[in-house]
């Protein structure tokens, strides 16, 4: 039964009430543990029996060996390379390692069963965090809670994960929001949506993407809005080539909302785009994509109920730089019913596991999302879809790897498979593209993504 307004009003009040008298910082003896057992951004440094891999945090930025350009939007180099899978799930061997799938992972080999694979490599976190990142997530663990209405935060400073000791699945939801992440990039992405029977309907989009959060210089001041703003120029398909939109992002989503621009070449006009975000579908990709699914999830998470399922040890894409090489070619990668196994690499690593069920009164075409976040970067790498029946839709996956130069780790391509169609969305290629993401080169300002930005872009 939908709620009425009034009814919403008062929930919405109680919920206040209630979630303003929980929300808690960590302890000082919670605090004293980042650097030491944990890492300074909340992951445990031991590593498991089992195969989850120690943190070492031995490289910040490139590491010994590479040759790697800055900020000149080089392909990811990959300084495992010479590496080979310790084993691989097939659907022959999947009950020895059931206990370490999300359900989206299992219901592609059902679905696959004689061509989805899951190679396993040696697992490695190498890579760390700066300084000044580090001592930004110490002020986070110390001074951040969540406000009032749990739709932001207060007491937290740009730079790093607002949440370092996660107390609950609001918590978890804000590290996936606001991680350390790119401060600008600029991605001449492809996308892919790959129907049942392997042919291809191609999508191309000029992205710029600026996170004020991020600026380097302004790491551990206090987090003020914009979160970020972005553009993207649709190039493909034809029928929307010259489209172009701007948004703009806030950090508190109770009293601020996120607000987008569409530029028409057909009308030359721009327009404001209604209550931006959500389930409204992602330009490019059939459908198939949410605005609020890039990057697995983003957005208000206003509309969802959020719990965290604690931790748990899953086999994950990590340390993604093979399928990134611009050796990749798009006909071996994208195959019928999904990417290429050959290209990807997977290791066992501790996750946060993050359930979203959709409030009474609230509408989405996902009735359910369940997020596996990584430990180290509050980051999600994979996520399972449900739909208001409470019957598995998607499941999409991440591949993200260390971006040297930016000293972050990057959200690269990701997949989204459709379980019921046996289509899926490649998303945020780049490996055919001369150049892949230039990160961090600082050459971005706030009036670059205004309306006008948008008509001057599509002119």
């Amino acid at each position: 039964m939908t709620v009425g307004m009034g009814s919403r009003v008062l929930v919405a009040c109680a919920a206040t009430v209630l979630m303003g008298s929980v929300w808690a910082k960590a302890s000082p003896d919670e605090v004293a543990k980042l650097g030491k057992s944990l890492t300074c951004t909340g992951g445990e440094k031991a590593g498991t029996a089992s195969g989850v891999p120690e943190f070492t945090g031995k490289w910040l930025g490139t590491p010994p060996g590479v040759q790697y350009t800055p900020h000149a939007g080089q392909h990811p180099v990959d300084p495992y390379a010479n590496e080979k899978p310790l084993f691989t799930i097939t659907a022959e061997n999947l009950s020895q390692y059931a206990e370490r799938l999300s359900p989206g992972q299992k219901a592609m080999f059902a679905k696959y069963p004689k061509t989805y694979r899951i190679p396993v490599y040696p697992g490695h976190r190498d890579f760390r965090f700066s300084d000044a990142v580090c001592a930004a997530a110490k002020k986070n663990a110390e001074n951040a809670v969540l406000d009032a209405d749990g739709l932001g935060t207060e007491g937290a400073v740009k730079g790093a994960l607002p949440f370092p000791i996660p107390k609950n699945g609001l918590e978890l939801t804000f590290n996936n929001l606001l991680p350390s992440r790119a401060f600008t990039e600029h991605t001449l992405r492809d996308n892919a949506n790959v129907l049942a029977d392997g042919s291809i309907v191609w999508g191309r989009a000029d992205n710029k993407a600026f996170s004020q959060v991020n600026d380097p210089a302004a790491v551990g001041q206090p987090l003020t809005s914009p979160m970020s703003q972005g553009t993207n120029a649709v190039k493909l398909p034809e029928r929307e080539k010259g489209g172009v939109s701007v948004v703009s992002e806030p950090v508190e989503f109770g009293k601020e909302k996120r607000l987008g621009w569409s530029y028409d070449p057909g009308t030359r006009r721009v327009r404001q785009i209604p209550e931006y975000g959500f389930d409204q579908p992602l330009s490019g990709t059939g459908g198939k994509l949410t605005i609020d699914s890039d990057r697995l999830f983003n957005g208000s998470p206003i509309r969802y109920n959020w719990k965290s399922l604690g931790k748990k040890e899953i086999y994950v894409p990590a340390n993604a730089y093979k399928v990134h090489s611009n050796t990749v070619k798009y006909a071996d990668l994208l195959k019928p019913g999904h990417e290429n196994p050959d290209f990807m690499r997977y290791e066992l690593r501790r996750v946060w596991v993050l359930e979203a069920t959709l409030k009474d009164g609230y509408r989405h075409m996902f009735g359910k999302r369940v997020l596996f976040l990584d430990e180290d970067t509050g980051q999600a790498l994979m996520s399972d879809y449900y739909d208001v029946r409470g019957q598995l839709w998607l499941h999409a996956l991440v591949n993200h790897y260390y971006a040297f130069d930016a000293k972050i780790w990057h959200a690269g391509t990701s997949f989204y498979h459709d379980l019921n169609s046996g289509s899926y969305v490649a998303y945020n290629l780049f490996q055919e593209r001369p150049l892949g993401p230039v990160l961090n080169k600082g050459n971005m300002n706030a009036s670059m993504f205004t309306p006008e930005a948008a008509r001057n872009a599509g002119n």
